[in-house]
């Protein structure tokens, strides 16, 4: 009897390490930005409208649980997009004039012209 309690013990033991273990991964990994499609939608914030960027119209909304941040980027009907930065930046290059977007997990967007269009 005492070399089965023993094993009972260390095979709870082992059982209950591997669910913290798991558990721990799991939340690194929502709460990092990584996994933040499995939030729920009421933990993002509203979606505010930025300054223009490069003449292009920018929407970005940040989650308050994780790190992440969504952005709807348009120049009116002719192209829009979405970005989204989950623990990491976004990055993304327009087709009409060739514009560099790039959005960070807590919500900033820049945008940047080719070299060859030069600034204004």
């Amino acid at each position: 009897m005492a070399l089965s309690s023993r094993i009972l013990r260390r095979s709870t033991a082992f059982a209950l390490a591997a669910a913290v273990i798991l558990l721990g991964l799991a939340s690194w990994y929502v709460f990092s930005g990584r996994g933040t499609g499995l939030l729920p939608q009421s933990s993002w914030g509203p979606w505010r409208e930025k300054p223009q960027v490069n003449h292009w119209g920018v929407r970005v909304r940040v989650n308050s649980w994780s790190n992440a941040a969504e952005a709807y980027v348009h120049m009116g009907k002719a192209e829009d997009f979405t970005m989204e930065a989950y623990g990491t930046r976004a990055s993304a290059t327009t087709v009409m004039d060739g514009t560099r977007f790039t959005l960070t997990p807590d919500g900033r967007i820049t945008g940047q012209w080719p070299q060859e269009h030069g600034t204004r």
